[in-house]
């Protein structure tokens, strides 16, 4: 995974010239993928998994015709919560934000292929791996 940081000024240049795949301002932060490195790769016959948010991904099930969307969650809102807590990365206010962020995106769940349950950490990733071995076409002929 490769992060790319720009300043907000150069990153709505690129947006509005299209060079991203998806872009989305997501807890008053703006995040995007290159459509040119995604391109490439696909275009190379290699898969590629973005970790994006449902702004994205809406973007993206547009953009790309066969593209297989898995919504990755938590068990609760509680839980996700807790998590926060300790992972203590937020301000009170940041995470009330991403509380009521993560609600409302709840409530897309069901527009996605697949829903993944993170309730225990390797058990998810099974499920995910799973889910990439039965959609992937490198997978499938590997």
């Amino acid at each position: 995974m490769q992060y790319y940081f720009l300043d907000e000024e150069e990153f709505r240049d690129q947006a509005g010239k299209d060079m991203f795949l998806e872009w989305a301002e997501v807890h008053g932060n703006l995040y995007g993928t290159p459509r040119a490195k995604v391109e490439q790769d696909l275009a190379e016959s290699r898969d590629v998994i973005l970790e994006i948010d449902v702004q994205g991904a809406r973007q993206v099930r547009e953009k790309v015709p066969g593209a297989v969307a898995i919504f990755v969650h938590t068990p609760s809102l509680e839980v996700l919560e807790e998590r926060l807590r300790k992972r203590g990365t937020e301000e009170k206010r940041e995470l009330e934000r991403r509380l009521r962020n993560a609600l409302e995106e709840s409530r897309e769940k069901d527009d996605y292929d697949y829903a993944v349950l993170n309730d225990e950490f390797h058990r998810a990733v099974e499920e995910f791996c799973a889910i990439y071995e039965r959609e992937s076409p490198l997978a499938k002929r590997n």
